[in-house]
């Protein structure tokens, strides 16, 4: 119920009334014993009186013998035990008249139970919404229907708003972000129980008070003026059951605490019970700059137990390579005569790497592709081309090399070229997908079976007789989407292409026929991006759907579903060493994620303004 995280220890007022799970799976309602009260607020007050202790010890009776009766014996002696209720005692009451005893049947001391509970429960502020694994909007939404009086609404904000300006400025930059969420939710409940005029009373009044980065989120939230706009929509219900994440010393927690206790502003502390997370730190309070560089996000700030999962960051160790040396440093080894040696050399730029990076998973940790014939020649190429670079300085200014597309009435919306600058490829708005050789040697297809068969497959030039010269040309146009295209990826061994589009879709192309091979279907609204692994077979998509999923070339299906964002997936990409995947969202938070076993293991916040041109507004689709 209290949404508080108190660090190594809690506060003897919060364990009074944070419900206990007990162990054979039943809840300790009865937070406290002493005053027999259900409520699920710290702000309200026991009753007193000897017929009211007489009456609470009954109820605390009916429950002992409620739990006897169902065999949770465990939870019999947690409650005796903390209620300090020896067993003769507790028999000698219940067979008191008062108590509703044994001898009034089964179903006599349930239903005394169930009564005093119900008067109870009725009592209290605000119910304890009940858990369901798929919870429905209009479930959640319910919680809205327990407000107070819509007119003192106003007065519980200001009142709040007043005693924070007035407190010393270092506890003042950690209770104001209270502002924001506090304010969303109460304008919601407003909206939701049909108070609309008194709703654009307090949007008007207290909107202008909230930080610049939230603005674009009150222009989407002030359009939201009538109960209908709250239902049926999957992106209000994430915002409601996932708690806004606070970071806030001790300090500065009491501190607020004793004004609502004070005050008895009960409506202000339910709301931050069931809507907010507060993560409470022993220590100074955070500046004003310190608060500003990890705020912004639609959720608020990471909770820190999240964060705490090791990464392995390292490289993967690369494969032990031999690299020929080259003609010209044969011949300058033979000048006197002597008789020519193969030798080899080893890349001295990339010799750090051949150690075990004690911060690298382990090689075996995710399955990898094998390298191919063709990825070591790569590799050679490349370590040949490493040794020869200059390094980089004031005298030797790196050279960039920048291209522009033209005449593209198509619309483009998505760009990727090859690691070595030979291939480009764009997604047009029209459903296409484009590729370019920028180098002179054209693209061409593969020859058709009938001309295969006939070609000599022994001879050393094979690969260069397999294509089709007829078919050269400087671009290729393929088609199969039935919508924009808004991501494209090369693999890394330049023979296939990614494209996720509009449709829903993945499609892997082949680069050596430039037709579609597989059409991945798993989205359920438009793909935004995707991206290949760098050791290839693996690749990524994210959407409008919020969730992320890791593919296989092989599979139809995704191996992993990453979900947690509260927004579109706009962005994917591969950690360098293939066992993560980063997503980024227009809730303005990047994730990391384990490709093992598809945890979340990093939250970054900080992101102010989520201005994709491709995705929603968090919130704009709640008017649709």
């Amino acid at each position: 119920m209290a949404a508080v995280q108190d660090g190594p220890k809690e506060l003897d007022a919060e364990k009074e009334t944070k419900p206990e799970i007990l162990s054979d799976g039943t809840s300790n309602l009865l937070g406290n014993t002493a005053s027999g009260t259900l409520s699920s607020s710290p702000l309200t007050a026991a009753p007193a009186g000897g017929a009211t202790k007489m009456e609470d010890q009954q109820t605390l009776i009916a429950v002992l013998q409620f739990l006897k009766r169902n065999k949770l014996s465990e939870s019999v002696e947690i409650l005796r035990r903390e209620a300090g209720l020896g067993e003769h005692q507790e028999d000698s009451q219940a067979t008191d008249g008062s108590g509703g005893g044994k001898g009034d049947g089964d179903g006599g001391d349930a239903n005394s139970l169930l009564s005093r509970v119900s008067i109870t429960s009725a009592a209290a502020p605000q119910s304890m919404p009940v858990k369901k694994d798929q919870p429905d909007v209009s479930v959640v939404l319910s919680a809205y229907s327990q407000q107070g009086d819509p007119s003192l609404y106003q007065v519980y904000y200001s009142g709040l708003k007043n005693f924070i300006e007035s407190v010393l400025d270092c506890h003042r930059a950690e209770l104001s972000q209270l502002f924001y969420p506090l304010f969303v939710h109460m304008y919601l409940e407003l909206v939701y129980n049909n108070h609309e005029t008194k709703a654009k009373a307090f949007f008007d009044k207290f909107s202008g008070d909230q930080e610049c980065y939230y603005q674009d989120d009150l222009r989407i939230l002030c359009s939201l003026t009538k109960k209908e706009h709250l239902k049926g929509n999957e992106v209000l219900l994430d915002f409601r059951t996932s708690r806004f994440v606070l970071r806030i010393s001790r300090d500065s927690y009491q501190l607020l605490k004793r004004h609502l206790q004070e005050r008895h502003n009960n409506q202000i502390w339910n709301i931050i019970q069931e809507h907010l997370y507060i993560d409470i730190f022993d220590g100074m309070p955070r500046s004003k700059s310190q608060i500003d560089s990890m705020s912004g996000s639609l959720a608020g700030e990471a909770r820190r137990e999240v964060n705490k999962a090791k990464v392995f960051y390292g490289l993967l160790k690369e494969p032990e390579i031999e690299v020929p040396l080259d003609d010209e440093d044969d011949e300058a080894e033979n000048e006197e005569g002597k008789p020519k040696k193969k030798k080899t050399k080893k890349d001295s730029l990339g010799s750090k790497s051949k150690k075990q990076d004690p911060n690298a998973p382990q090689q075996n940790r995710i399955p990898l592709p094998e390298l191919k014939d063709s990825d070591k020649l790569d590799k050679i190429m490349y370590m040949k081309e490493s040794t020869k670079r200059i390094r980089l300085g004031p005298e030797n200014l790196p050279s960039i090399c920048f291209y522009t597309f033209l005449n593209a009435f198509q619309g483009l919306t998505a760009v990727d070229f090859t690691d070595d600058s030979s291939l480009l490829a764009g997604g047009f708005a029209d459903s296409t997908v484009r590729v370019w050789s920028v180098t002179p040697k054209k693209l061409r297809k593969v020859k058709s079976t009938a001309e295969l068969n006939v070609i000599d497959k022994e001879s050393d030039d094979v690969l260069e007789r397999i294509m089709d010269e007829k078919t050269a040309s400087e671009s290729k146009i393929l088609h199969g989407h039935s919508g924009p295209v808004y991501g494209v990826s090369f693999s890394p061994d330049r023979n296939y292409l990614l494209s996720s589009s509009e449709d829903g879709t993945v499609r892997l192309w082949s680069l050596q026929t430039f037709t579609c091979l597989v059409g991945y279907k798993g989205h359920n609204y438009p793909v935004w991006d995707t991206q290949f692994s760098p050791f290839g077979y693996y690749f990524v998509s994210g959407g409008h759907d919020r969730v992320a999923r890791l593919w296989a070339m092989d599979h139809y299906q995704p191996l992993r579903i990453f979900a947690g964002h509260l927004a579109d997936v706009t962005c994917t990409r591969f950690h360098p060493n293939s066992n993560y995947v980063a997503t980024g969202s227009t809730d303005r938070t990047v994730r990391l994620w384990d490709v093992l076993n598809g945890n979340c293991v990093r939250i970054l916040t900080g992101h102010k303004v989520s201005k994709a041109s491709k995705g929603a507004h968090p919130f704009s689709s709640i008017l649709t």
